[in-house]
């Protein structure tokens, strides 16, 4: 731009002038601020285009402009040239106040701030509620939702004592990557909601309900899968900032229990859990616990209000009975292991990895006794079908007449389920039943194939276990069997008989993708044995007790033997073919791979039976 040029400095809008910062004739800078103007209540700055000297003034504070108006002329200097409108200008000193308060308060939630809270869970021998967040994600990879919470209390406590006492309102709330050196971004992506204990007892407040309720929206409408640290005591009494009277119009409850089913829940407890904290729990896919932990609907407080009696926490729902009773799906020593286990848990139900090591398949031929008689462990047959260190079994401690568990087949995620004969011979009894059907829906709700390893003589029977409501139980499996719509595979180890066999087979042998047999199946309609008895009690009562008597029985019995084994059962088309057992994962591998994705019923049909128990 030539020297002595006239530039004029124009109105962006039609606004008034608020600021004027130069007189006529002074000299000016390129990008030097000028004229300050508001609109919409809001100011606009209007800096010099060129540097060189104010000429013609034509404003003055207050005055009205209307857009493009001239508000001054600037006279050129020597060499000057126009300036970069879209550049700012820059700020001279440190960080400015308001930016510094919201990096102060956030440094008050970290554990450094929290000396004295951090020693009482050292003291216990546990973990901070961040220091298990930072332990389940990726480094760096945690956004968190609702940071500033306090407790819901300013009308009694000043919000110093809040800051400093009630961070986060006692629940940290984000979304993080989980497993992301496995998986990409999209399916390494999980909510996390993780109570804190040093902050009034871990207990559910307004505000953090609030940040639940915000967590759960976003993972229903993204379908995230939701971990949760759920220790805590429960209902909070004191938040009297909000006018509630009982507060049971909350929707954290509902949302949370709208989730199951929709995307995989993780629960991980150590320590205390009570109430509405263990309700949410409860309503998890898998309940991982440390050893320390107690679980219960009801604290000390609520049970000695109702009168029945006075406890101690750690005399409540302790962990070894809730994995005895089915509540507790895996049992840990600590935190760490817990958030170790439900990473790999995640995994799941995050998709196939690409790395995998296959077991010695010959080992398989070795399971199964030569004695037909002979009790044995199927989950080594379990262990040797999968991907090496990937089986995690389930409610260990639950139904322990049958094993369920979660592995990778070349690296596909599936689900397992087997007899166990060390347990009533491989009996179906009540617990069992609950164990699998709810184990089946798990595989089914979250798209995982199934394995079903079958060595049962069927449903437990007798006085006793219909006592218990075996009908129903077992019936169950029928129900849930049917509606199954993932590819289900059914491999028979040795014994199957009866309708307990049918049901590890989702209701039959034509029900499954396929169903074959290892060289010592045998089948019929009940055990063996007992058929003998009830099909021929006369020829036998006709023979004197005794050796002969024995002979005869033993005599008929190989007969059925003989006529259930897994050959004829084969050439009779019951079941689709007799394998050898080290060909078994093979089987499973072209099975999984040909299997329609949409399995056993069509994509998009809805499950919908009412479950007999």
């Amino acid at each position: 731009m030539a020297a002595g040029a006239l530039v004029a400095l124009r109105a962006p809008m039609a606004a008034r002038v608020v600021e004027l910062a130069v007189r006529e004739g002074e000299p000016v800078r390129e990008a030097q601020s000028l004229v300050v103007v508001d609109a919409m209540k809001m100011e606009h700055v209007i800096a010099a285009p060129c540097a060189g000297r104010v000429r013609g003034l034509r404003v003055a504070r207050g005055d009205q402009v209307a857009e493009g108006q001239a508000l001054l002329w600037i006279e050129s200097g020597e060499g000057s040239a126009p300036a970069d409108a879209g550049a700012p200008a820059p700020k001279a000193g440190g960080i400015r106040a308001d930016l510094q308060r919201v990096l102060d308060r956030h440094a008050r939630l970290l554990d450094d701030a929290r000396p004295d809270a951090v020693a009482r869970r050292r003291a216990r021998g546990q973990r901070t509620a961040r220091e298990n967040l930072a332990d389940l994600c990726d480094e760096g990879s945690f956004v968190e939702y609702g940071a500033l919470a306090v407790a819901a209390q300013r009308s009694r406590r000043s919000l110093e004592d809040l800051v400093a006492n009630t961070p986060a309102d006692g629940l940290v709330t984000g979304i993080g990557s989980v497993n992301g050196a496995l998986f990409d971004a999209e399916r390494a992506r999980t909510v996390v909601l993780a109570y804190d204990a040093t902050v009034l007892a871990g207990t559910q407040g307004m505000r953090n309900h609030a940040k639940t309720d915000r967590l759960l929206e976003i993972a229903f409408a993204e379908r995230l899968p939701l971990v949760l640290f759920a220790e805590g005591g429960g209902g909070r009494p004191g938040d009297v900032d909000v006018p509630v009277v009982a507060g049971l119009h909350l929707r954290s409850f509902a949302s949370f229990a709208r989730l199951s089913g929709h995307a995989p829940l993780i629960g991980i407890v150590s320590g205390r859990c009570f109430a509405g904290n263990a309700a949410l729990l409860g309503c998890c896919d898998v309940i991982i616990a440390a050893r320390d932990a107690n679980i219960g609907m009801g604290g000390p407080a609520m049970i000695e209000g109702g009168g029945l009696g006075v406890f101690r926490p750690e005399e409540i729902g302790p962990s070894v009975v809730q994995s005895a009773n089915g509540v507790v799906d895996v049992l840990v020593e600590d935190e760490a292991q817990a958030v170790a286990c439900a990473k790999r848990y995640l995994s799941m139900f995050q998709g196939r990895i690409g790395q995998w090591r296959a077991p010695a398949a010959l080992s398989l031929r070795d399971v199964v006794p030569e004695n037909r008689l002979r009790v044995y462990d199927t989950r080594q047959a379990m262990r040797a079908l999968v991907d090496v260190d990937t089986l995690i079994e389930l409610r260990a401690g639950f139904g322990v007449g049958v094993h369920t568990a979660l592995a990778r087949i070349e690296g596909r995620p599936v689900g397992l389920v087997a007899n166990n004969p060390l347990h009533l011979g491989g009996a179906i009894d009540v617990d069992a039943a609950d164990k699998l059907a709810r184990f089946l829906q798990l595989c089914d709700a979250h798209g995982l194939p199934i394995v079903s390893l079958i060595d049962t003589p069927g449903f437990m029977v007798g006085p006793d276990i219909e006592a218990q409501a075996q009908v129903r139980h077992a019936s169950r499996l029928f129900v849930v069997g049917a509606a199954l719509r993932v590819p289900f595979f059914a491999v028979v180890l040795r014994k199957g008989y009866g309708l307990g066999a049918m049901a590890m087979a989702a209701g039959g042998f034509h029900s499954p993708t396929f169903t074959v047999a290892w060289p010592t199946g045998e089948f019929g309609a009940m055990g063996l044995e007992g058929a003998v008895r009830l099909g021929y009690r006369k020829e036998l009562e006709a023979v004197p007790e005794g050796a002969e008597r024995d002979a005869l029985f033993e005599r008929l019995v190989a007969r059925h033997y003989e006529r259930g084994e897994a050959m004829n059962m084969a050439e009779a088309l019951e079941i689709d073919a007799v394998i050898d057992p080290a060909c078994t994962r093979d089987w499973l591998v072209k099975g999984l791979a040909s299997a329609r994705r949409g399995g056993r019923r069509p994509v998009g049909e809805q499950a919908r039976f009412i479950d007999p128990w």
